[in-house]
């Protein structure tokens, strides 16, 4: 599949719930209300869409959420994702419900690599971000025992919120150093639930960079992935571990960009930042075939914007949440 800019799409991003057991400042207020359950695709319906995508080019496939380890037919899912002809099975979720006997057999059904979310390493701090009672010392203890299982790479995943958490941008990379691990920063983005963002909470890239070089010597990795998203560096000490920057706002990548995300509930969304969807549940549960279901598909990922215009006095922040949207 290509795109009307020229590029062709390899990635998709499959959210299998709307579900999280955090209500995380930056995406979900309070009182935010799930998607009836009767709007989620069934396990055949992901399955459905999934086979068609890789029949149409797409190589990776990342599972994510709201909280995917909420879904309750995560087994079966990645078992039957590993049967499909795709390079890399991978899973983001926030650490605070992985067991070692899960991990196990999510390892041996073909999942590959794993991406945590963690947004503070000080207990007090993490509980207020979250509003949950999960601890930093949860999803570290995950860290270890997915490497331990063979997962890699490991990376975590930090949003950094200025008057939030910047000051423990010096902590996450000793974090990066001591598990070998890649922790990525990520720029505060206009995707919370009560849509408050500003752009005088964005700690910028250049900012992130700045803080890290008073503590630690960084050079520059070259991309490995021409479509990856963070600028990456690893350490002039040799120490093992990786920092990586998102700069989704101050830096859009917009240009090289290969992903198509499905929702929980079944639509396509060709841009993170764009309201733009194709409804693929009629298509799904109207007794189409498949070749209509392609159609749709190739439809979607031709009407990719050529980037976000989050920089624009005209922007306007999504509807949907990152939970409703998908990681």
């Amino acid at each position: 599949m290509t795109d009307s800019q020229g590029r062709t799409v390899r990635d998709l991003r499959l959210s299998v719930t709307d579900r999280c057991n955090y209500r995380c400042v930056y995406c979900m207020h309070a009182g935010l209300q799930y998607m009836p359950g009767r709007h989620l695709l069934s396990l055949n319906e992901y399955l459905r869409v999934a086979r068609v995508c890789a029949s149409l080019g797409i190589e990776k496939i990342r599972i994510t959420g709201g909280e995917p380890t909420l879904y309750p037919q995560l087994d079966e899912l990645i078992r039957e994702l590993g049967r499909l002809p795709v390079k890399d099975i991978a899973m983001t979720t926030n650490g605070s419900r992985l067991e070692e006997g899960a991990l196990v057999r999510w390892r041996d059904r073909g999942l590959k690599r794993l991406t945590l979310s963690l947004n503070s390493l000080r207990p007090e701090r993490m509980t207020s971000i979250t509003r949950s009672e999960s601890s930093p010392q949860t999803v570290i203890n995950a860290i270890g025992l997915a490497r331990q299982l063979g997962y890699h790479p490991i990376k975590v995943n930090c949003v950094v919120r200025r008057g939030m958490n910047e000051d423990e941008i010096a902590d996450f990379a000793h974090l990066a150093r001591e598990h070998g691990i890649e922790v990525r920063l990520i720029e505060f983005m206009p995707l919370d639930s009560e849509r408050r963002w500003s752009p005088e909470e964005v700690v910028p890239a250049d900012e992130m960079i700045r803080l890290l070089r008073q503590h630690y010597e960084l050079i520059p990795i070259e991309a490995d992935d021409p479509h990856g998203k963070a600028v990456t560096f690893h350490f002039a000490d040799d120490s093992p571990g990786r920092i990586g920057i998102i700069a989704s706002v101050t830096r859009p990548f917009c240009g090289d960009c290969n992903r198509l995300r499905i929702t929980a509930d079944g639509r396509i969304r060709p841009c993170l930042f764009s309201d733009r969807e194709w409804d693929l549940r009629p298509i799904l549960r109207n007794g189409a075939d498949d070749e209509r279901l392609r159609r749709v598909i190739i439809d979607a990922a031709w009407a990719k914007p050529a980037g976000h215009e989050i920089n624009s006095p005209s922007f306007t922040p999504p509807d949907r949440t990152m939970s409703a949207i998908g990681g």
